[in-house]
């Protein structure tokens, strides 16, 4: 079933929101059996997060490392069974500057089956993580 690029700019948008309120019963219905999400190595939260429950595990993973401000999302572009979005991730600090990301979507039969982040720079992400775990261990 293929989506058109009004309906995937739409799904993306509604994912985030479903994740961003930690319904992960919408997220779960929203993904394939078989989906991957990938972090790069260079991140604290390397590795691949897969199945129904793996966006939620790594939105656990990622605001138990970093405490973040909000994230904002720029534009989103389409083009056949994918989505790239562009997102700001702010972080509590805000002496750390805000992590630049794109993210990839790939879609199959009307759901999302990947998502690739790409981090312009982990150093803010990493700068994040950092500053939590030298709190904590303050504390």
């Amino acid at each position: 079933m293929s989506m058109t690029p009004q309906e995937i700019e739409t799904y993306v948008d509604d994912l985030y929101a479903a994740c961003g309120a930690g319904d992960w019963d919408r997220v779960a219905d929203m993904v394939t059996d078989d989906f991957v999400v990938t972090e790069a190595d260079t991140l604290p939260m390397a590795g691949t997060y897969r199945g129904k429950n793996g966006l939620k595990e790594l939105f656990t993973t990622v605001f138990g490392l970093v405490d973040a401000g909000g994230l904002d999302r720029v534009q989103t572009t389409v083009g056949g069974d994918y989505a790239v979005t562009i997102l700001s991730i702010r972080f509590a600090d805000p002496s750390i500057p805000p992590a630049e990301i794109c993210e990839l979507f790939r879609f199959r039969d009307g759901k999302c089956c990947e998502i690739k982040p790409y981090y312009f720079d982990p150093a803010s992400f990493n700068a994040a993580a950092a500053a939590k775990k030298k709190a904590a261990a303050a504390a």
